[in-house]
């Protein structure tokens, strides 16, 4: 007995000691782990399912790249692919779309080449745009090694959160298709409450907030307080949507993008007049309108492309340098103009005092002589201004049948006799936290107006009725939410459409003498007097003839691998 009662003692002294002396050090161990800046906490997906993994030949592929998600929009599919900063992301060249019925793994004989491909490098995200899949089939992408992507969910384009910013003030905005609301209109926003997380059918793991605003296609939210730490983290794992209270949850592709580190304003930002468009397939033209307006005195653009086809990200690289500062961002989404431009708002308020919203046929004029700063200074002396308004005076095909060689600019002259609408040049700073928007104008913060500039001091030369070869590609798609596409038997009387066109692209006879009642030569006069080389005798948009020809054979080059 006593020797077991002397065993027992010995065993607990042991204990004790090692105890103490272990003990401290599995501490700092844990404490070297968990603090400092070699961790980085990560939010990771918990759901281990299909979504996040590639079937594959090349083993190497399931650790490079993950097919996220697809949207089915009406014209065409787009697939998220993800991939890391250290691997080169795909060639349009080396991808092939392939389609799979129902929930079968065996894909379709015939696959198609891609209608593009777009890189978001920042953001280690490629899309690639495909063709419509059959009825009932779903779409994956084939790369060249004989591996496909499999995986991801897929969503539908008419009920989907789309896009998310994070923005200073703690609160998250959402760009939502599908609760088609009224333009310019406010919504009861007690009605919904926006969800954070990973997976939105597990309910019990999302979290929560009210919504502050939402109008349009815009929903402003309370960012939780768990998100605020580490945004660059959460963007690559988090997304957020929409919930109708009483209803379902929106589908969502919407991770959210910071905007800025600070929760104030800068004390000075680097450019004071910037413009901000939406386009698709106007690469021809983007670097006449660029060069002019840098020339009036623009430093910055952002460029919203809605899954152009047309080789723009060339047409930028030729443009770009330190004096032209584009960036270009890409926004597939359809018939989100109004969206795209808050969104836009948001991403130049941090680098620019004014931003002016305006379209790629469409060019400042100052008939005054004063510059475009000039105006600026003179309307920012009244500190309540927070929009200039700008009217337009629309131009038509002025006699002509082919392009104009030395462009829009120099070569149409004749415009109609009384302006049509207005454009817009907002101090984003001061946008109505809603971001109501429509035909380019926003709604502003309280305190602040806007002006409508007399047109002897600054004008829109609106080319908007160009030759038919160019003209009829409007036709197409409008970019407007709430701007009926012009094949639709919709507001046929619009002034955004042509007059007495109808909703088929077919050439009027008399359509080069149309919408001709001014002869306007003011901005043709301004730029083959200041901006024609000396030399040459080109405008710095126009190329050398042998230039062209390189390019063209250039481009003829490549076919992919189909």
């Amino acid at each position: 007995m006593k020797d077991r009662r002397k065993r027992n003692v010995v065993s607990w002294i042991a204990i004790f000691w090692c105890t103490l002396l272990v003990l401290p050090f599995l501490l700092f161990i844990t404490f070297r782990l968990f603090s400092g800046d070699t961790f980085q906490p990560e939010l990771v997906h918990t759901r281990h399912t299909p979504v996040n993994s590639a079937v594959s030949d090349d083993s190497s592929v399931n650790l490079r790249y993950s097919l996220q998600e697809t949207v089915t929009l009406p014209d065409q599919a787009l697939v998220f692919i993800n991939h890391p900063r250290t691997v080169r992301p795909f060639a349009i060249r080396d991808i092939a779309c392939i389609y799979f019925s129902g929930n079968s793994s065996v894909p379709h004989k015939r696959r198609r080449r891609p209608i593009g491909l777009d890189n978001e490098e920042s953001l280690q995200k490629q899309i690639v745009r495909c063709p419509l899949p059959p009825r009932g089939s779903r779409v994956s992408i084939k790369v060249r090694s004989k591996s496909h992507l499999r995986g991801g969910e897929s969503h539908r384009w008419d009920s989907l959160a789309y896009e998310a910013l994070m923005d200073r003030d703690n609160t998250t905005i959402v760009f939502v298709k599908g609760l088609n609301l009224r333009p310019e209109r406010l919504t009861n926003a007690s009605k919904f409450e926006c969800v954070f997380g990973w997976d939105f059918r597990k309910v019990k793991f999302l979290l929560r907030s009210e919504v502050m605003s939402l109008a349009q296609e815009v929903a402003r939210c309370r960012t939780p307080i768990s998100l605020h730490g580490n945004p660059n983290r959460i963007h690559d794992a988090i997304k957020v949507s929409i919930r109708i209270k009483g209803g379902g949850i929106l589908k969502s592709v919407a991770r959210p993008l910071p905007l800025s580190e600070s929760s104030a304003p800068p004390p000075r930002k680097p450019h004071e007049m910037c413009i901000c468009t939406m386009l698709r397939n106007q690469a021809q033209f983007l670097k006449e309108w660029i060069i002019y307006h840098a020339h009036l005195g623009v430093s910055r653009w952002f460029i919203y492309d809605n899954n152009s086809d047309d080789d723009i990200e060339d047409a930028i690289a030729s443009i770009s340098s330190v004096k032209h500062n584009i960036s270009r961002y890409i926004w597939p989404w359809i018939k989100t103009q109004e969206s795209g431009f808050a969104h836009c708002a948001l991403r130049a308020r941090d680098s620019c005092n004014w931003v002016g919203f305006i379209d790629v046929d469409e060019f400042f004029y100052l008939p005054s002589g004063l510059s475009l700063l000039d105006v600026l200074t003179n309307q920012a002396k009244n500190t309540t201004v927070g929009e200039i308004r700008v009217s337009c005076h629309s131009f038509g095909p002025s006699g002509l049948k082919r392009k104009p060689p030395q462009g829009v600019t120099a070569g149409y002259t004749c415009r109609k006799a009384v302006p049509e609408r207005h454009k817009s040049i907002v101090n984003p700073e001061v946008l109505n936290s809603t971001l109501i928007n429509v035909v380019h104008h926003f709604h502003l913060r309280d305190g602040f107006q806007y002006v409508n500039l007399d047109r002897s001091e600054m004008v829109i030369n609106h080319y908007k009725y160009q030759v038919w070869e160019v003209f009829k590609e409007k036709f197409y798609r409008r970019v407007a939410t709430y701007v009926a596409d012009w094949q639709d038997q919709q507001n046929v009387g619009s002034k955004d459409r042509a007059p007495g066109l109808g909703t088929k692209a077919v050439e009027p006879e008399d359509w080069s003498s149309r919408f001709c009642e001014v002869n306007d030569t003011g901005v043709r006069d301004l730029v083959l007097d200041t901006l024609t080389d000396s030399k040459t005798h080109l405008l710095p948009w126009q190329e050398e003839p042998s230039r062209g020809r390189r390019r063209v054979r250039k481009k003829r080059k490549h076919k992919g691998f189909l």
